[in-house]
């Protein structure tokens, strides 16, 4: 099959079109285009995202199935209901929101992964979402311990659609407890779901599931119309996942 290939500017095909199971890469849509602001809106609003090397040019994807996470349905294992217990008691840990953007996408580009040499997080693309930032539609998520950053994520969001991107950690469970404040600042302002893009054990193992693609593309359509949430982090939204803290009066 012949890959479509995009000047700057045009627009992206359906995800419909994308490469199926019998085609030589799944969930290859396009080639080529642009990282500006307004394409990755357009790509974001339609649920097809980029993701390619240093040696590569821009490659767009919507795969089928879609793996996504739902706040309601967020696994929250014995241990890591111990590590958030304790976080959220500790007066010297916070989450932080937007604190360090550009900082948390660095890290993240750096963070080994297992079984990969590399990192799908390039220049160009930290440059993009860093723009995508300023215009109010990536955020980081930040775990801080002691006045320092130790772990966290960044995401997307257009209205209610929020789509995960990548995390680092650089203090044991620092990037899972980014994820569960993500959850439970989700769980707050009603947002339905998170797209994880990938389905891998770890992602399954908190409670991740794989969504039909024409399901998750209209979910995206209903939800990027829908008021964003104030990306903002109160320690009463620890509450969604843990009992609420005895009154001290």
């Amino acid at each position: 099959m012949n890959l479509p290939w995009l000047a700057p500017g045009d627009p992206l095909p359906a995800p419909a079109k994308a490469w199926g199971d019998l085609d030589p890469v799944p969930g290859l849509l396009a080639a080529g285009g642009a990282l500006d602001v307004p394409t990755l809106l357009d790509a974001y609003g339609h649920a097809i995202f980029p993701w390619f090397s240093d040696d590569q040019p821009i490659l767009w994807w919507s795969p089928d199935p879609r793996m996504t996470l739902a706040p309601a349905s967020f696994r929250l294992h014995r241990s890591l209901r111990k590590v958030l217990q304790a976080f959220r008691t500790d007066p010297r840990c916070e989450i932080r929101i937007d604190h360090g953007f550009d900082t948390v996408i660095r890290a993240c580009s750096a963070a080994p992964r297992e079984g990969q040499s590399g990192t799908w997080i390039v220049p160009p693309m930290v440059e993009a979402y860093g723009a995508l930032h300023r215009a109010g539609h990536a955020h980081s998520v930040e775990t801080w311990i002691g006045g320092e950053l130790v772990g966290g994520l960044y995401c997307v969001s257009i209205g209610q659609a929020v789509f995960g991107e990548s995390m680092f950690a650089r203090r044991t469970d620092a990037s899972k407890i980014a994820l569960a404040a993500l959850v439970c600042l989700c769980r707050r302002h009603g947002v339905q779901l998170i797209d994880c893009q990938q389905n891998t054990a770890h992602l399954a193992s908190l409670g991740a599931s794989e969504m039909p693609r024409e399901r998750f593309v209209a979910h995206v359509a209903r939800a990027r119309e829908e008021p964003a949430p104030p990306w903002h982090f109160e320690p009463v939204y620890w509450s969604e996942l843990l009992p609420a803290r005895p009154s001290t009066t």
